[in-house]
């Protein structure tokens, strides 16, 4: 089975890698702006679906395809390197996840020829208080800049979070059990 991981990002190729698949990446050009009145969980399913489907792809290609994003009380927190001041931003998520529990939703897709499926994981964080020198050195290690909610959970900013009730793939960027199974659905078994 070919496969194409539609992302450019390190973190979920790393996480194919685990499978022991081999793929090629194509990075899918498409608007990442939210659109009015949507909510997180609307935000990534439409991104995922929109990604599997930006990138070319043979018929027999199987395509993979995720978008992430933290939400705290319904609010996505993008990544920090979206806005104008990008250290800034990143100081203000992460006050603002400091000692609360918030939720990371992935949009996934995976299409092969012209069928998809498309599902949204949620995993719960519970990051500890973070004091003001916490969050002014690890915005200073420039490791949360372009992390969706200002944290890297499998680097650095682990050292932050409390819990993880879900999966834990998920927050990193591609839920692996959603993909395993959504292309067993699709007819492609990746395990094995």
């Amino acid at each position: 089975m070919r496969i194409v991981l539609a992302s450019s990002s390190p973190r979920r190729r790393e996480l194919l890698d685990r499978l022991g698949v081999t793929f090629r990446t194509a990075s899918p050009d498409i608007d990442e702006s939210t659109r009015a009145g949507e909510g997180p969980v609307a935000y990534v399913r439409r991104l995922a679906a929109e990604k599997a489907h930006a990138v070319a792809a043979e018929p027999d290609e199987l395509v993979i395809a995720a978008d992430t994003t933290v939400d705290v009380d319904d609010q996505i927190l993008a990544k920090p390197n979206d806005e104008p001041d990008p250290p800034a931003a990143a100081a203000a998520m992460l006050r603002h996840l400091s000692g609360r529990t918030h939720t990371t939703h992935t949009g996934v897709a995976v299409r092969l020829g012209d069928r998809t499926e498309v599902e949204v994981v949620t995993t719960e964080v519970t990051f500890v208080p973070l004091a003001d020198a916490d969050i002014e050195w690890y915005v200073g290690t420039g490791e949360p800049l372009d992390k969706a909610g200002a944290y890297a959970l499998q680097g650095t900013g682990g050292v932050f979070v409390e819990r993880v009730n879900g999966s834990v793939s998920n927050v990193v960027g591609l839920p692996l059990h959603a993909v395993v199974t959504m292309a067993a659905r699709l007819g492609t078994r990746l395990l094995g």
